[in-house]
């Protein structure tokens, strides 16, 4: 039969005890909060009050329940004596330092549940997964090409040499949309193979989203057909692809297919020929 535990001893284990239920309370109350909104100052104290009830719970199980040293234990011969025997087979016999404290026990392991539950609601923060959202942007096969006001582009709009800024109809300023036109002389253009049809009339487009760090491209010289980068200053030949040709941007800019209506107008064929944006993500 399990001897039963002094006065001062059962105190300590509900005083510990209750540092661990009131971990377990916030804890809960910290996932009900994030998981109807969340309240930055009210997470922020749930999850105080949740760690102060474990430490306090430790610390007074450690400090008033623990055997209290420090231990010495005298050199002796071998063989035991017999009150030695009897002590150690009474203990052995009672078991009831343990068995007392399945409550305390209890306890700990719900407030470590409910603090596990509680950590796990955060994830949903991370968003939902991206899938193939980096891969594509909104520009579709038939989708005129419009400025940031919503206004289509005719080819009558872009003398040589010149440049606008486009994106896909419905999607005007549209961060992995906005592309660069221009128009160039046809004869110099060496179109990737695949692309000859690209560039109908000179007209030729690249995604405006460096290959480098992401910045904007919109700076082009229609003496030497290049487009130019001006946060790091990368150099694009746009008359061979948009390859790079100086600077650190390592990958050449996607391009847009074109085609121009029967009224002029001019629309994409289909999306970028590449994954917008800076190269190194397409890697990791």
């Amino acid at each position: 039969m399990t001897a039963p535990a002094p006065p001062s001893e059962r105190a300590s284990e509900r005083l510990a005890s209750a540092g661990f239920l009131v971990t377990t309370a916030a804890a809960i109350g910290l996932a009900v909060v994030y998981a109807t909104g969340g309240q930055p100052q009210l997470e922020g104290t749930l999850l105080a009050i949740a760690f102060a009830g474990l430490a306090f719970g430790f610390v007074t199980w450690a400090a008033r329940l623990m055997p209290q040293g420090p231990f010495v234990q005298e050199r002796h011969e071998m063989a035991s004596e017999e009150a030695d025997r009897e002590a150690f087979e009474e203990d052995l016999e009672r078991g009831g330092t343990i068995e007392r404290r399945t409550f305390l026990v209890r306890t700990l392991g719900l407030a470590a549940a409910a603090m596990g539950a509680a950590a796990v609601f955060p994830l949903r923060s991370l968003g939902p997964k991206p899938g193939g959202a980096l891969l594509h942007t909104p520009w579709q096969k038939g989708l005129r090409l419009v400025t940031s006001d919503g206004r289509p582009v005719n080819a009558v709009d872009v003398p040589l040499g010149g440049l606008v800024t486009v994106f896909p109809e419905g999607h005007a300023n549209s961060g992995d949309g906005q592309a660069v036109l221009m128009r160039v002389t046809p004869a110099l253009i060496r179109p990737v193979p695949g692309r000859e049809d690209w560039s109908p009339q000179g007209f030729i487009a690249y995604s405006k989203v460096c290959t480098h760090a992401g910045c904007p491209v919109g700076l082009f010289s229609a003496e030497t057909n290049q487009l130019l980068c001006p946060c790091h200053q990368s150099t694009f030949d746009v008359l061979d692809g948009a390859k790079p040709v100086f600077g650190p941007a390592a990958g050449a800019l996607p391009q847009l297919p074109l085609a121009i209506q029967s009224d002029g107008g001019l629309i994409a064929q289909g999306d970028f020929s590449s994954p917008v944006g800076p190269v190194f993500w397409r890697h990791t």
